[in-house]
């Protein structure tokens, strides 16, 4: 049960760091509630908070002690990381899987739960506000926001899994690779003629150069998809007086934003860090085995 631990760590670190760039301003930027030693305490922030601290004592309560037979709660948690790790090992290669799931599993939760919030009936609705002329009270300042609903919060989340993808790529493929990778010539020196090889290799810079750029503006891309479709969903559902249909369509969109998010995170190291290694290594144990069974 060591996933269910780094998963409750890495999601109070998460809420608790992260969320830091939420303070800043910025469009849709989230409403101070207090500061903290200097450091603009926002709705944002604050629902972070509460939903870890959710997170990590759902968690405890469904698991419990664990069990070697587990009981139904925490047989629960084990199928749902089992199955969130069927799904990203075939993506991230089982070499930097140990390092790279802690991290795209609580993004996952973390998106999810946060774009579900934003669903719930006392979100954005309690807070302090002003009342008009025909005695309709307005919240200008609501207390709780969802992380996933201001652009900031979204940045701060893309901010991570940039970071996350940098250091898994350097300690399981390196410099070298990653070099190589970008910019190194995929033909074949046997099969071509030289001047055509290296003609070859003048494209495969370019291409290179090219990638470099989109490598860095993967932020701006994953926290702007999130954060359009939040709040597009937001306003639909405001313009259809939350009927069930819509609402239910919110709830199938949030999670898929959060699959999104984590299987795009999953891609961006997959494609530097398994090229088939896994497969070599079974193809070479099991040639291992074979000469091993010739022998005897």
């Amino acid at each position: 049960m060591s996933a269910v631990k780094t998963l409750a760590l890495s999601t109070l670190l998460l809420a608790s760091g992260a969320t830091a760039f939420a303070a800043e301003g910025g469009h849709e930027a989230a409403s101070s509630l207090k500061e903290v030693l200097g450091v603009p305490v926002t709705n944002s922030i604050l629902t972070s908070w509460v939903i870890t601290i959710a997170i990590i004592l759902v968690i405890r309560w469904m698991v419990g002690k664990p069990k070697l037979v587990p009981s139904r709660g925490q047989a629960i948690v084990e199928d749902a990381i089992t199955g969130l790790r069927d799904l990203y090992e075939p993506i991230v290669g089982k070499k930097a899987m140990p390092m790279a799931f802690p991290v795209l599993l609580t993004l996952f939760v973390f998106i999810v739960l946060h774009n579900w919030s934003g669903l719930l009936p006392f979100v954005g609705t309690v807070g302090w506000g002003q009342t008009d002329a025909a005695g309709h009270f307005h919240v200008i300042t609501p207390l709780i926001r969802p992380h996933t609903s201001e652009l900031n919060g979204t940045i701060a989340l893309a901010l991570v899994s940039f970071g996350a993808w940098f250091i898994i790529v350097m300690r399981y493929a390196g410099p070298g690779l990653l070099i190589k990778d970008l910019f190194g010539n995929k033909a074949d020196k046997k099969e071509l003629a030289p001047a055509m090889y290296w003609g070859l290799s003048l494209v495969f810079i370019v291409v290179g150069l090219i990638e470099v750029v989109s490598i860095f503006i993967r932020p701006v891309t994953l926290s702007m998809r999130l954060f359009g479709n939040v709040f597009g969903g937001e306003n639909l559902l405001h313009a259809m007086h939350f009927l069930p249909p819509f609402y239910f369509l919110e709830l199938l969109v949030g999670f898929v934003q959060g699959l999104v998010f984590t299987l795009l995170t999953a891609v961006y190291i997959g494609l530097i860090c398994n090229h088939g290694d896994d497969h070599h290594d079974e193809e070479h144990g099991s040639d291992h085995g074979h000469a091993k069974e010739a022998a005897h």
